[in-house]
């Protein structure tokens, strides 16, 4: 399990150190990926019915030839970590339960320099 606390408050630390409008609404873009596209399309739809925004899921390529099949779950709200972080938890275990991989959160600068994503490239278990 990630330590979802920690990555959270350093990734809203870094938006912050870099000039993002504390104040904002942020895009909060959870991802999720699996081999079994019938797994992933079962959690989507989960998530549809608690209010989350689904992505269509697309199949990718890994550096190592395999593939997988990827979505993401989004919602908008302010940088609050403590908000953020029980979100992360219960969406890792939520995939558990669908025997999907969390692959973590990520979101966007907000303010002069738009379109700069923040997100957690290397999430493991």
């Amino acid at each position: 399990m990630e330590n979802w606390k920690e990555f959270t408050d350093e990734t809203i630390s870094a938006l912050l150190e870099d000039g993002s409008d504390p104040d904002a609404l942020y895009t909060i873009e959870h991802h999720f990926y699996d081999k079994d596209f019938n797994k992933l399309e079962k959690l989507a739809v989960e998530l549809f019915k608690l209010g989350y925004e689904v992505t269509d899921a697309e199949e990718v390529e890994f550096e190592d030839g395999a593939s997988a099949w990827v979505f993401d779950a989004i919602c908008e709200q302010s940088l609050d970590g403590v908000a953020i972080t029980a979100d992360a938890i219960k969406l890792e275990a939520l995939a558990k339960k669908h025997q999907v991989e969390y692959d973590g959160w990520g979101t966007y600068f907000e303010g002069d320099e738009d379109g700069v994503e923040w997100e957690d490239d290397d999430a493991e278990e």
